[in-house]
């Protein structure tokens, strides 16, 4: 991918990010609610980055939509993108396999992706489609989500006053149900400390040593963030803006704002819980008892 490219795609979501400080929302914050973004034609969701940028072009014009398109497949399914409407760039990544020279492992061969930008438009911005239904209504995307929370194998307790996760004891603090304003908004916390659980060293082993106001802590934040988003996305509930995060805003600014490649990496790290937990909720396996909240002595 071109220098251009990162830093395109770095600026965009640096705007979308200011634009939100004031009240702490996020471009994934709404975003979420609309669900994880998919191809209009080929029903693939949209991953990572290309996630991110979707939903932070949603929040910004007001998309309602979450499908997606170029303009030629928009053609195929016989709709018409209005004139003067303007694209959404996306990436999309091909494999392709590159000789290089033997490294230190002994590794002959690697694959190497090549990056090429796409343009595509939503669905509010075309005539001549209907998008499809949504299929699950509000109580069963609810009891789909408590399906898929308790399908977690972590250790969580209930009860305290704030939701943390602790590395060394392995475990996720949460506090009591009743003290969210919806079970949204539970389970979009408890998709965040999830995310942090996924990083220990025995699951997808991310940097989890970093100290408050270190660089390597707010990154970490900013993956269980992204990878939060994208998880609650997946099960079609919202997202909403958490005040006890706004200290983070101006460090993961500092961080974007240094690397251009940054908030790929972020995005590719979240996308990765996201999977971890979806592909777990997935398994069914017998461990599920493990995810039910456990209630803190009093």
């Amino acid at each position: 991918m071109k220098m251009d490219l990162y830093q395109r795609i770095t600026a965009d979501i640096i705007a979308a990010i200011e634009a939100g400080v004031g009240t702490c929302r996020m471009p994934w914050h709404l975003g979420a609610g609309i669900g994880a973004p998919a191809n209009a034609l080929t029903n693939r969701p949209y991953r990572g980055i290309n996630t991110l940028l979707l939903w932070a072009e949603a929040s910004r014009r007001g998309f309602a939509s979450g499908r997606w398109a170029t303009y030629r497949q928009w053609a195929e399914l016989g709709a018409q993108v209005r004139k003067g409407e303007r694209a959404t760039t996306v990436v999309l990544w091909k494999p392709i396999d590159a000789r290089e020279t033997e490294d230190q492992d002994g590794e002959g061969e690697k694959q190497r992706l090549l990056a090429r930008a796409f343009h595509v438009f939503n669905a509010d911005q075309v005539d001549g489609y209907a998008s499809p239904d949504s299929g699950l209504s509000p109580s069963a995307r609810i009891e789909a989500a408590e399906a898929f929370f308790r399908a977690q194998p972590a250790d969580i307790w209930e009860g305290g006053d704030v939701a943390f996760y602790d590395p060394h004891a392995d475990l996720i603090s949460m506090p009591s149900f009743g003290a969210f304003r919806s079970a949204e908004a539970y389970y979009a916390v408890l998709s965040h400390e999830l995310v942090h659980w996924s990083g220990a060293k025995a699951r997808l082993d991310r940097d989890l040593t970093g100290r408050f106001g270190s660089e390597a802590y707010a990154m970490e934040e900013l993956v269980a963030e992204l990878g939060a988003a994208f998880t609650v996305g997946h099960l079609q509930l919202g997202c909403e803006p958490r005040t006890d995060h706004a200290p983070y805003v101006a460090s993961w600014l500092r961080i974007l704002a240094d690397d251009p490649r940054a908030i790929l990496t972020a995005a590719s790290k979240a996308q990765a819980a996201a999977d971890y937990l979806i592909g777990l909720a997935s398994e069914g396996s017998g461990a599920c008892e493990g995810a039910v909240p456990q209630r803190l002595a009093a």
